[in-house]
């Protein structure tokens, strides 16, 4: 179905407003986004978005090759559609607001239904409202396992995200425009599964695979791990085909926003030693997201133990045969406001695609950034034209890093291509998932103020 037939009516677009009432299939989860309120420091924060009144979103747990069965209802007076970042699903699932679904009015439900081709660590967060109900708290970590056990003795998950508070621990606004035009508004209450500085207990010399999510809506983490043995075994949800090198104080891993990196950490063998979680924040020295305490008698296991994870069923681009794409991300020439329909608007537009801003997600006659064939190869050129730094996110489909104008490059699988100043990155993939995907930057305030649009795969 494409985009404006979905718009103008279908039975597909009024289905999804209409829900509300219907049961739940065995072996549904119903997820209830709701308002919440938590201590993020000394007093409690009232005004957050979570599935739990009290809590942060959970983890989700699926296995690659089972269906997944997600209902989704909402309680908020805003409207919402979710999103499964990194998930190359059918276009229907993918919780994309008048691209693949209607948004979902207050005590509506949407049920979602998908099975994971790939394993590893994905997450998931609104795409309607965005910013109203990210910024607030509604950003929670997928994992997804693989179907045999790789060998892990225990593993951890830490969501990594900023939120903007007053003195008083109450919000301040979550954009502005200064932001907005620049590298976007940072939080000031930096925070690890909601917490600051949290401690997980984990067994002396045991083997952990540590799951680092970067769900913030606007920052960009330097990352490095102390007090342990690690390598790197996932990025972005696909197993590590080639070294990526341990980062260090020195050299810390960048991590943009959506991104995620999972490390084999080996445990110290000395009870109550600890291994650290080390961000470098601008303007500040290093400090500890979050620590792994080891705890009991060591059970001596060794990185050496574990196989290399299985990989993932993503087709290899044929480059031999690949068609050249470009897109240019930079400031737009033009003003005006994006029509979102339902789902908000910052009140201005800075960012574009190829010079041109999104008019809005529910603005008509708007057409594809590309027209991708399906089975084919393609080369997509990105040149990132402004002197901040853009998480590109593609929707439904995986690529892989060719080449850059400025650093050597992984030729790792990815979701998510993190284009420095100036950059201009060459990546590669298969349109091998039918639908209109989106395509954006994930500094949200940059994808709501014009730097988005969608790829088409028929």
């Amino acid at each position: 179905m494409k985009r404006r037939e979905f718009l103008l009516g279908s039975g597909a677009a009024a289905g999804a407003l209409g829900l509300s009432g219907f049961g739940l299939a065995a072996g549904t989860q119903e997820l209830v986004i709701q308002p919440a309120s938590f201590a993020l420091r000394d007093q409690v924060t009232d005004g957050m978005v979570s599935l739990s009144p009290g809590a942060p979103p959970p983890v989700l747990y699926g296995r690659q090759g089972e269906v997944m069965r997600l209902s989704v209802r909402n309680t908020l007076t805003d409207y919402t559609a979710m999103h499964w970042h990194g998930l190359r699903i059918a276009n229907e699932m993918d919780g994309v607001p008048y691209l693949t679904q209607m948004p979902m009015g207050q005590n509506e439900v949407f049920q979602y239904e998908f099975t994971p081709p790939d394993a590893g660590t994905y997450w998931y967060h609104p795409h309607c409202m965005t910013m109203e109900q990210m910024a607030h708290g509604l950003t929670g970590v997928m994992v997804i396992a693989e179907p045999e056990d790789p060998g892990f003795d225990s593993e951890q998950v830490i969501n990594l995200r900023d939120f903007r508070l007053d003195d008083d621990g109450a919000f301040l606004p979550a954009y502005t425009q200064r932001g907005a035009a620049r590298a976007g508004t940072f939080g000031n209450v930096h925070t690890a599964n909601w917490l600051q500085q949290p401690v997980y207990d984990h067994a002396a010399g045991g083997l952990v695979r540590l799951r680092v999510v970067n769900t913030d809506t606007s920052r960009i983490y330097k990352l490095h791990l102390e007090g342990a043995e690690a390598r790197i075994i996932a990025w972005d949800g696909h197993p590590a085909d080639v070294e990526i090198p341990l980062p260090s104080a020195d050299k810390p891993l960048l991590v943009g926003s959506g991104q995620r990196v999972d490390f084999a950490v080996a445990m110290p063998e000395g009870e109550g030693q600890t291994v650290a979680l080390m961000a470098k924040l601008p303007g500040q020295p290093p400090r500890a997201m979050a620590r792994l305490h080891a705890v009991g008698a060591t059970v001596a296991r060794n990185l050496r133990d574990l196989k290399p994870l299985p990989v993932n069923p993503v087709a290899k681009p044929d480059l031999a045969n690949a068609e050249l794409h470009e897109f240019v991300f930079g400031w737009t020439p033009e003003g005006g406001v994006p029509n979102n329909g339902f789902c908000g608007s910052l009140g201005y537009n800075f960012w574009s695609i190829n010079r041109k801003p999104w008019p809005g997600d529910a603005a008509q006659g708007v057409g594809p950034l590309a027209t991708l064939e399906l089975g084919k190869t393609y080369v997509l050129r990105l040149r990132n034209e402004s002197p901040n730094l853009h998480p590109i996110h593609l929707h439904g489909l995986a690529f892989v890093p060719l080449k850059s104008n400025q650093r050597q490059l992984p030729p790792q699988m990815t979701d998510t291509m993190l284009l420095l100043k100036d950059e201009v990155v060459e990546i590669a993939l298969v349109a091998d998932n039918p639908g209109d995907w989106a395509f954006h930057c994930h500094v949200i305030e940059h994808q709501k103020t014009g730097l988005t649009g969608f790829i088409r795969v028929v």
